[in-house]
């Protein structure tokens, strides 16, 4: 076998876990074969090929060592690609950024009220706060 379709390895390979997957990120452009876009799934990728495949706001570049259309064990499926140095760097890259990111949830400072905060707040709306469109203090003498 010198030539699969595109798909298929990918598929092989266990960037997705099923064809149909490979199929759909190859119709929205997320792969690209020797720095060119892949617009069909039936385009034909063969070894020595590289292959860039954007997944997660992150993009994996690898050269093609191997092919395969049935899809085996995750260390079989490693051996059909190479990742490139510079894949390897961003992936790092992107790992560092993610754990030192802060937490989103963390940035709450007050959840939601308790029962007696939502009591409170009622009642400080009932007695006029939410009659002014602003935050602002009103002079009542003007």
């Amino acid at each position: 076998m010198e030539r699969l379709r595109i798909d298929k390895w990918l598929w092989a390979a266990r960037f997705y876990k099923t064809r149909s997957l490979a199929t759909e990120e190859i119709d929205k452009g997320r792969v690209a074969i020797n720095g060119q876009d892949v617009n069909k799934p039936a385009r034909e990728v063969k070894v020595g090929d590289t292959v860039a495949v954007r997944r997660e706001g992150l993009t994996r570049t690898v050269l093609v060592k191997g092919l395969s259309d049935v899809r085996g064990p995750a260390p079989v499926a490693q051996q059909l690609y190479e990742e490139t140095a510079e894949s390897l760097q961003e992936r790092a890259r992107a790992a560092e950024q993610r754990r030192y990111a802060p937490e989103p949830a963390l940035a709450i400072e007050h959840g939601r009220p308790t029962k007696r905060g939502r009591r409170d707040l009622e009642e400080a709306q009932r007695h006029g706060w939410g009659d002014r469109w602003s935050a602002s203090v009103d002079d009542p003498k003007k």
